[in-house]
């Protein structure tokens, strides 16, 4: 129907504290340790939370780096909104001018605008709208296609920016070690966890809806050794 899946809301999984600290990011000014009221989870339909991410202001030249970033929520109908519960995401005062814009997520790829865009409060149907492939974006290949939609790559179970199956530091075997490293078909449910990388709330290493297929698809789905890096600067 359009909207994005909302299962770990609905699970009760969602944190009401940004978690991207303890996975040791670090902020370009103030994020670490902002919050969501509860209440903005009990909201459902196409606002309910699927998760949270991270946005980042980016300079206009190489190598394009970061001058603010701070944790935003993304909604079921694609939207980022501020942590406050407004659609405009306030970064503070930067200089009126024209930047590039990056998302990241915990267990996919993250993306960078391929051009400079304005940041100000304006019509909603100027928004960035990373979904469309008429926007330039950074590198190649850096979004997944769904029918006529962009999104960003899942897989990256360990957040270190590359999907791989095989090989040292690879996603599958983050995933083994999530449901205890001996049977496959052990699953685990109930934890916010990245290895949870198709966001139903259970990491599955086998079966239907498993999360290691997920790995593999991302990376071409017939040759384990290929890998998929993060197309950010």
């Amino acid at each position: 129907g359009g909207l994005m899946r909302d299962d770990l809301r609905a699970n009760g999984l969602v944190p009401t504290t940004e978690p991207y600290t303890a996975l040791g990011y670090t902020y370009v000014g103030t994020g670490s340790g902002v919050s969501i009221s509860p209440l903005w989870l009990d909201t459902i339909g196409d606002r309910a939370i699927v998760d949270w991410v991270v946005l980042e202001v980016r300079s206009n030249t190489a190598p394009y780096s970061i001058i603010r970033s701070k944790p935003a929520i993304l909604l079921r109908n694609g939207e980022v909104w501020d942590t406050d519960g407004d659609r405009y995401i306030n970064f503070g005062i930067l200089p009126a001018v024209s930047r590039r814009l990056a998302i990241r997520h915990r267990n996919h790829l993250g993306v960078m605008t391929g051009g400079l865009v304005l940041l100000y409060e304006q019509p909603l149907q100027n928004a960035i709208d990373l979904r469309l492939g008429s926007l330039s974006v950074y590198g190649t290949d850096a979004r997944m296609q769904i029918g006529t939609t962009r999104c960003l790559w899942p897989g990256d179970a360990n957040f270190n920016g590359q999907v791989k199956y095989a090989g040292a530091a690879n996603d599958r075997d983050a995933m083994l070690a999530a449901i205890g490293g001996i049977n496959p078909t052990a699953t685990v449910s109930g934890q916010y966890r990245l290895e949870d990388v198709n966001m139903d709330g259970v990491v599955k290493y086998a079966g239907a809806n498993n999360d290691r297929d997920v790995v593999l698809q991302t990376i071409g789905g017939s040759v384990p050794t290929a890998t998929r890096t993060q197309q950010l600067p």
